[in-house]
């Protein structure tokens, strides 16, 4: 770590440990090891206990809304359908233009709702931890350590904090959370399309096998490319996730970081507090961006997963969807 020399500055003096970092923003977005915390002699990442405080606190906040959602009694009268607090109101809405604008028109009704409970935890688990790591939960720690005169570890790639940190900036995260999709994703294949399905579906469908044995150099690269395609799909989704969350909260540290730049460079009070305005309305504008990055990036993760999933069921979708079209006809309503 370069000490930062502040010279005539004493009343920031103290905010150094937190400042320190401006010359390595990076340090801020890495995933650091916990020094209170062991599991049999290996340390613990912040990412582990972020990621597990965030699935409680999610599932408590989820339960409520669901409580408040839910039908209430005959008593109420038409209130009863009306959603009895303003969270449940946000995730009811949430959840049904998600269900019924974005997954059943990809994966049709039968799979939305077999995997919709999946695909929803999914969402908001994402969305959970990129919004946590919006937020300097580690900085306010580490910097009430350090008034307290503890040492400052965050360069060390470890910290005093025992909550916060962006997870899903962290490719080991991500990788796990993508592993997952990729594990249901050939459970999917294997139960609607059944093992000799499976292959034919690497192999370009039912068609391109049983034809012509000229065509079998192109079976075999289709295979090819569907074979690494069950591989690189998911590597996509954590490489997507984790490559915009770094990229986002790095810039995000370099715009806040640009005061203690100009007070380690010696500006003066009017210098940094200048350069401090400035940056700290860029850093506001960033931060409304983030916030709909990490809102999009855990939409996406989700909906490509429903479109991998529904992939290893595209026959059968387009037969329960034609065959959905001939009923509506045949009662003489429009097909949906």
């Amino acid at each position: 770590m370069i000490p930062l020399a502040i010279p005539d500055m004493p009343v920031m003096s103290s905010m150094v440990p937190l400042l320190a970092s401006a010359t390595d923003p990076m340090s801020h977005i890495v995933d650091k090891k916990m020094h209170q915390w062991n599991i049999l002699g290996q340390p613990v990442m912040l990412s582990m206990v972020t990621m597990v405080t965030a699935a409680i606190v999610l599932l408590i906040l989820l339960r409520f809304a669901a409580k408040s959602i839910a039908t209430g009694p005959e008593s109420m009268g038409n209130r009863r359908f009306v959603s009895r607090s303003a969270l449940g109101g946000v995730i009811e809405v949430m959840v049904l233009y998600l269900r019924d604008e974005m997954l059943e028109p990809v994966m049709g009704v039968r799979l939305t709702r077999k995997y919709l409970p999946f695909l929803l935890s999914m969402f908001f688990f994402i969305l959970s931890l990129n919004i946590i790591g919006l937020i300097p939960f580690v900085e306010v720690q580490e910097f009430i350590h350090s008034l307290r005169g503890e040492p400052f570890s965050i360069a060390e790639n470890g910290t005093m904090a025992i909550f916060g940190g962006a997870a899903t900036a962290s490719i080991s995260v991500t990788g796990g959370m993508a592993f997952i999709s990729f594990v249901l994703i050939q459970v999917q294949g294997f139960r609607e399309l059944g093992v000799k399905g499976w292959l034919e579906h690497l192999c370009g469908g039912h068609e391109l096998v049983s034809g012509s044995p000229l065509l079998y150099p192109i079976v075999l690269l289709v295979f090819l490319v569907e074979f690494f395609g069950l591989f690189v799909k998911p590597a996509a989704l954590a490489i997507r996730l984790f490559a915009n969350m770094v990229a986002g909260h790095t810039l995000l540290i370099v715009f806040t970081s640009f005061g203690a730049l100009a007070a380690n460079a010696g500006l003066g009070w009017f210098g940094v507090g200048a350069i401090t305005a400035v940056s700290a309305v860029g850093a506001m504008l960033i931060t409304l961006l983030e916030v709909f990055v990490a809102l999009l990036q855990a939409f996406v993760f989700m909906f490509l997963t429903a479109v991998f999933i529904s992939l290893m069921a595209h026959e059968e979708h387009e037969h329960d969807e034609a065959h959905g079209e001939d009923a509506a006809h045949a009662h003489g309503a429009p097909a949906h």
